[in-house]
Parts: C-alpha cells; structure tokens; sequence
C-alpha cells in the first residue's frame, strides 16, 4: 500500500469536494494534524477509516490497487529491460574482447531452436584453439502465458551419448512472483573456453531446459539449439 499515492487521492478528493482539512478531519473525528500526515504521505488512516471515506466520497478501493500494481510491474519491467541492456552491452564488449585478444582469427555462427514456441539469440565464437557460447535472447512466442510462478529456471545443457551434462544455469526464486515472460528478459548465458575446435558442437547436441513452478506443479520446456551454418 503506497502511503504516497494514498495522500495524493485523499487530497484531491478534499478539494474537490471544497473541504479544508479541518473539516475532514471533523467528518471523521480525526485531529487536523492528522489529515496533513495523511496527505504529505507520513502516515495512513485506518483501514476501516479508509473504507468509510471510499463509500462517502465514491472512490473505488480495487481500482487504486490496481493501478498500483500496473504501475509496480511497469517499474519492474523498466528494471528488467535496463539490466538486460547492461548485460547485453557487457556481453557484446567481452565478444569484441575476446576477438581482439591474441587469438585473433575467431568465426562466429549463430544459434537458434528448432523449437516453434521459443525464439532465440545466440552464437558461438572460435578459432582453432578455443570456442565459446553466447545467448541474449530467449523470447516465448507459444502463446499467451499470464501466469505468475513461483519458481523459474533456464538451464543449458550438452547431450552426448544419451547423457546430458549441465554447461550453466539461471534460476528465479525471489519473494514475488514472477511471469515467464519478465524472467527471460533477464537470462543470459555467456561460457567462455568451453570447447576446444567448433566442430565439437555438431557430435553433441545443445539445448536449453525451461522449468516453471507454481503451487509445486512444474511446466517444462526443452528448447534444442543447433548452427545455422557449419564450422569452416
């Protein structure tokens, strides 16, 4: 509950309805003092106060919260792209690093899925030393999915010999939950000096593992990746 916006309404409510504090405080049989606390944002009426001042004035309670709470994930969604931006910036310098750096003869070939509900950004850098995997984005296009979950986790595995072996993970399990959507704008996966020669990737097979949890029931995703192009 946001004491803030809860002071702007009560005051925009006593000026519209021409009441100067001192008359809303005796309508509600409240202390003048108390009124500036509530409209500077320093302190709430009480619950039942609030309901009471909702029915005389008209003010719908649920429609507030909501628009709270669309302001909250708004904030939140803002938060998630701005990370996203940073690490992918980060990313970006580190591919140009490592191309620079005294191996300096790397190719790149980009990553994708074979799978219909997922789109995915990615690549794999090399020369004839060493290799690494890159992905920035993974974006759901299965459908609408407004669910919130409990839990998520994105996990990158290798597949050889019908042994999956875990390359790197990304997990959500914070006190709010939380939609798949807003989770994959954070995933970034970057494994530096994971193979040794590109041709590796074509005798195992990459693929990307989504678990969802909500209310300990779990919605999984298997997402392969493979090169559009072949090593040279």
């Amino acid at each position: 509950m946001n004491q803030e916006n809860i002071g702007k309404i009560i005051k925009e409510i006593r000026k519209k309805n021409n009441l100067t504090q001192k008359d809303l405080a005796d309508k509600y049989n409240v202390t003048y003092q108390a009124v500036s606390k509530w409209e500077n944002g320093k302190n709430l009426p009480d619950i039942m106060l609030i309901k009471q001042m909702s029915k005389d004035f008209n003010f719908s309670l649920d429609e507030f919260f909501e628009t709270n709470e669309k302001k909250n994930n708004k904030s939140k969604k803002i938060i998630y792209i701005v990370i996203g931006c940073i690490v992918t910036f980060l990313i970006i310098f580190l591919v140009i690093f490592f191309y620079i750096n005294k191996d300096t003869d790397f190719d790149f070939k980009t990553l994708s899925s074979t799978c219909s509900d997922f789109n995915i950004s990615g690549n794999i850098a090399y020369n004839s030393n060493k290799s690494a995997i890159y992905i920035t984005n993974i974006q759901y296009c299965g459908g609408t999915d407004n669910e919130e979950y409990d839990k998520i986790e994105c996990i990158l595995y290798e597949s050889e010999n019908n042994i999956d072996k875990l390359i790197s993970s990304y997990n959500y399990a914070g006190e709010e939950k939380i939609k798949l959507e807003d989770f994959l704008q954070q995933v970034t996966f970057a494994i530096d000096n994971y193979k040794n020669t590109c041709e590796d990737y074509h005798n195992h097979n990459l693929y990307l593992s989504i678990i969802a949890t909500l209310d300990n029931k779990e919605i999984r995703y298997k997402i392969p990746l493979t090169m559009v192009d072949n090593c040279s």
